[in-house]
Order: C-alpha cells, then structure tokens, then sequence
C-alpha cells in the first residue's frame, strides 16, 4: 500500500542513517582523542581500571622521585664514609711510624692534628638536602632514616607504602652535642682489643669536640715526646678498631646503595608495564579507526541517497491525478 501519510522507506532510511551518524561520531571522537574506552559510558570496568591505574602510576612516579633524593644521601654519605677511611688509614699508618727507634713524634702528632682537622671536615661536609648522616649535632642517637621505596596496592585495594630502612646511628663518625655517639668521638677500649685483655681499662678516641654537651672520657689519641710504645700501640689497637667499624658502615652504605638501584629500576620497568596494560585497555586501534571510518562514510552517503530515494518515492504519486 502506498499511503502519503506514512512513508515507511524514508523512515526505514532515516533510522538507519542515524545508526551510521552514531557510529561515525564514535569513531570520528575514538580517532580525535586516541581512546578506545574514554569515559566510563564507554566501558566502565576497563575505565575504571584505568583510572585506578594511571593514578597508582603517578604514585610510582613519586616513589622513583623519593628514590632519587634517597640515592643522592647513601652517595653523599659513602663519597665521605670512603674519604674517612682513607684519612684514618692514615693516621694509623702515621701512628705506626711513631714506633720507630728515634723517631721525633711531636713533628708526626702535628700531621695527626691535621688529618684529624680533615676528618672533622668530611663529616660536616657529606651534606645532602640538609641532611648529613655522617655528622650527629643532637644528644639523641640518629636512629634509622627510611627512604620511601614502593607502592603497593593488595587484591582487597588497600594500599601501602614501602621502605628501605638505614641505620644512621651506625653510620655517624662525629657527635658534636654527644661525643658518645660518633666513631671518631668516643671511646674504646684498647685493653679489650687485646688478645688477652688484662681488664684495666684504656680507653682512646680519636677526636675531641670543643663544646659538646657530653663528652667522652677517653684519652684523645695524639703523641708526645713522652708517649711510651705501649701507649702507641694502645692507640694503634684503637684506630683499627675504628676502621673496622667504618668499614662495616661503608658496606652497608653499599649494600643499600645497590638495593636502591635495583629497585628504581624495578619501579621504572614497573610504570612502563603498568602504562601499556592501561593502553591495551583503553587504547584505540588508530588503523582499525581509519579503515571503519572510510567504511562508514561510504554508509553515510549511501544512506543519504537511499533517503532521498525514499521520500522522492511518494512524489509518484501524483502522476495517478494528471
């Protein structure tokens, strides 16, 4: 039946070029912002997701930032640890020299002041963002600084911050308000470090802090022209025992050193993975796009010209009144 009332062609047309429009519009707007699913009307489970994720990343992101600031003190305070090694090796070599039959030890003891005036200044010098591990100017022990090193995210969504802990209290070579608290300021005892000790104390320390709030009781390691060997051999007991415990700072500097690269490199790999899982989600196919749209433009004129086909239709007719 025809009817002029009800073109049921151009209404069939029409309702399938508006579902052409629709679907250009989508992939015209897919190809415009790169997004497959770019709000959650889209998909929104994997927007969702996505949007879980890139937020999780920029916290990666501040983690790698806090790993960086971490891994510039460890290098601060290892370049001075190492430095402190070296100028303590020194002063034990120098010591030793002092041993010798004839030598003049106030001309050594004025080298001793010197390197001991350097091993104040590294310590005061290993400064990073205003924060020297190597140097304690309070009466409390530094105790354990963290370096925030992950950021994690359980299967219940519940979040958590990691970190790797350091112990700086091991680590300080100088204590300017406590002398007790430093490698270089306080005591040890020599007789301890004796094969056999004979259980008198003698107690050494390297360096003497003017002004402290508590001092050390030691002798301050230095020589005079009445300095006996014992007594220098005391002291050499001493400053090796120093080195030793410098060296083991040094290595667990080390240690975290490397612990703290492997995980900034763990973190870079892991926002680089996280970002090409949010992009396999979200993600538009630029080809796929392109050819679906040439596809659909084709459509869209065809269906245009179907339309017009269908509402020229009912000018038929009036051929029948002529």
């Amino acid at each position: 039946m025809t009817s002029i009332n009800t073109n049921t062609s151009a209404m069939t047309a029409l309702q399938s070029l508006s579902a052409i429009n629709s679907s250009l519009d989508q992939t015209q707007n897919r190809i415009s912002t790169g997004y497959r699913v770019g709000a959650a009307s889209d998909n929104a489970a994997y927007w969702s997701i996505a949007t879980t994720m890139r937020s999780d990343n920029k916290a990666l992101g501040a983690v790698e930032d806090a790993l960086g600031l971490g891994q510039a003190k460890v290098d601060v305070a290892y370049t001075g640890m190492e430095a402190a090694i070296d100028v303590t090796s020194e002063i034990k070599s120098k010591l030793l020299a002092a041993l010798e039959p004839g030598v003049d030890k106030t001309k050594i003891n004025s080298e001793l002041t010197e390197l001991k005036n350097q091993l104040s200044s590294i310590a005061s010098s290993a400064s990073f963002s205003g924060e020297n591990w190597l140097q304690n100017s309070t009466a409390a022990a530094a105790g354990t600084k963290n370096v925030v090193a992950s950021f994690n995210r359980d299967s219940g969504g519940n979040v958590s911050v990691g970190t790797i802990g350091l112990d700086v209290s091991s680590m300080t070579l100088i204590g300017t308000d406590n002398e007790t608290l430093g490698l270089l300021t306080k005591d040890y005892d020599a007789d301890q470090l004796l094969a056999t000790p004979t259980a008198t104390p003698d107690n050494y320390r390297l360096i003497d802090v003017v002004g402290q709030t508590t001092a050390a009781t030691g002798t301050v390691i230095a020589l005079a022209s009445t300095t006996t060997d014992a007594q220098v051999n005391a002291m050499v007991r001493v400053v090796d025992k120093i080195l030793s415990d410098m060296t083991t700072a040094a290595s667990n500097l080390g240690a975290s050193k490397s612990r703290m690269d492997i995980q900034s490199e763990f973190v870079s790999s892991l926002r680089i993975s996280i970002d090409k899982g949010v992009g396999t989600l979200v993600d538009a196919d630029m080809t796929e796009e392109s050819t679906r749209l040439k596809a659909l433009q084709t459509q869209q004129q065809l269906g245009v010209q179907a339309l017009s086909i269908a509402n020229s239709s009912s000018q038929s007719v009036l051929s029948l009144f002529r």
